[in-house]
């Protein structure tokens, strides 16, 4: 075998490969011995098939199969004799082959770049800490008790309005007939909620208690029941009550119905789950920080595959946006060269930290355990309610999916031992500063890297976050 390396530029290597003649003809037959061994035919004992039967069986194939195990095997031997790490699978060209000549082939590999992390223990930062003001954690009770709705009677007679529920009966007829699943008795129906077909529930409003209505509606054409989809209806419709919608109260039974003993234990779990959210808003608000320097600090050249791949990866996701019409206002008045020079800058940024966090985690045995690849996999399944084990399933038997759960996983652990040696100053602020600061630094940096962390998927805010999570403790 003869290897010659005929390029190296930057971070890419290519070498010319030759394995001789002999080699292969060694090759081809230690196969067919194996072959003859293992093959059973008819007419022949096991293991006493002649080479020049099973050359006429197999044919090409078998030769194909010579060549690529010679290729595979010596390309692995050139990368591991000469200690390169490649950053993808190396492309590889073939030249024709011709049984008994030399195989010559090409190898173009992209390898890692080398990387010096910066002394950690030098990054100065900030961490902020919200202490959750009393009043914030009444918002959020109020807001639960306004998700846990009741229904009263009117205080006093007056025509029904949006946001009132009339207690109806009523019965439907389609030309004239009257069809099962039209009709109903003591019906609570939210005026505004369009749970009802279109214009049903407005032709109730201004109508009071005791009224008779008769309503005039059409079907929609993609109406789930084909028998009546697209179809003038007419629904004789007797408003029996009408009911207005209230908060519940804020009390030791809104507490029971979150589940938990009493106010006092609901009041506490609202400000936990408010800590934990303002929590993780000030730490994200950390690690984008910690990120930033970071990238200021490294300036290592990046393999273009891997750049590549990134980009095409961000290019997907921002087409898909533009398709759906979510395009942010910014990038729309924007030129498509200029929108892309700006997305692979993101690109560029985002593989040198992935490169630079993959090296600390090797210089410092930082690995993902099994039990953390459990945890990681039982959270994404639980954002999927009713396909749980669907999604285990997708996980378990796909080794790429698996590998994009554990990237997050091992990029935290690496964040957070960085986050260690860092120096790390606290400061207290209130609610209202955090928010402020944390608008401030998405509308006043317009630079890509931190254009990346607003512009795709918008989250909800802390505080609706903070009260969905009381209200499932």
């Amino acid at each position: 075998m003869q290897i010659t390396e005929t390029s190296a530029e930057g971070l890419k290597r290519e070498f010319k490969i030759t394995v001789g003649a002999t080699e292969m003809k060694e090759r081809l037959a230690n196969r067919l011995g194996e072959l003859s061994r293992s093959v059973r035919m008819p007419g022949f004992r096991p293991g006493k098939v002649p080479s020049a039967v099973l050359r006429q069986r197999f044919g090409r194939a078998l030769v194909d199969e010579v060549v690529t195990g010679a290729v595979s095997e010596t390309a692995n031997q050139a990368i591991n004799d000469r200690g390169i790490r490649p950053a993808l699978q190396p492309k590889i060209d073939i030249q024709d082959y011709k049984e008994g000549s030399d195989l010559e082939f090409t190898m173009a590999v992209e390898v890692l770049p080398e990387v010096e992390p910066m002394d950690f223990t030098t990054l100065e930062l900030e961490r902020v800490k919200v202490k959750i003001p009393d009043e914030e954690v009444e918002k959020a009770l109020e807001r639960i008790a306004a998700d846990r709705k009741v229904t009263r009677p009117l205080e006093a007679p007056r025509p029904a309005r949006e946001g009132d529920v009339t207690v109806v009966d009523f019965v439907g007829r389609i030309e004239g007939k009257t069809l099962p699943g039209l009709d109903a008795q003591g019906y609570h129906l939210e005026l505004g909620s369009k749970s009802f077909i279109e214009g049903f529930e407005e032709q109730l409003a201004g109508k009071s208690a005791g009224d008779k209505v008769t309503v005039s509606v059409t079907f929609p054409a993609d109406y789930g029941n084909k028998d009546i989809a697209g179809k003038a209806a007419e629904f004789d419709v007797e408003i029996k009550e009408l009911r207005e919608v209230v908060p519940a109260k804020v009390d030791d039974e809104l507490a029971k119905a979150s589940g938990v003993e009493n106010l006092d234990a609901l009041r506490s779990s609202v400000r936990d789950a408010l800590q934990r959210q303002y929590d993780a808003l000030a730490n994200g608000r950390l690690k984008r920080t910690l990120l930033d320097k970071l990238a200021d600090n490294h300036h290592f050249a990046v393999p273009q595959g891997m750049l590549d791949l990134e980009f095409e990866t961000i290019w997907r996701q921002v087409e898909e946006a533009r398709a759906r019409g979510e395009l942010d206002e910014e990038d729309k008045a924007k030129s498509e060269d200029a929108l892309k020079a700006e997305y692979r800058d993101i690109a560029e940024r985002r593989v040198r930290l992935g490169l630079l966090l993959s090296e600390v985690g090797q210089r410092n045995n930082i690995t993902v355990s099994d039990q953390e690849m459990s945890q990681a996999l039982m959270m994404e399944a639980q954002r999927h309610p009713g396909q749980e084990r669907q999604v285990l399933e997708l996980y378990r038997k796909n080794p790429q999916a698996l590998a994009s759960l554990r990237a997050p996983v091992f990029e935290n652990k690496a964040v957070n031992f960085i986050l260690e040696r860092a120096k790390i100053a606290e400061r207290e602020v209130t609610v209202e500063e955090l928010m402020k600061e944390a608008a401030a630094e998405t509308e006043g940096d317009a630079a890509p890297a931190k254009k990346e962390k607003n512009s795709r998927a918008k989250g909800k805010s802390a505080k609706a976050s903070a009260t969905e999570a009381s209200k499932n403790e």
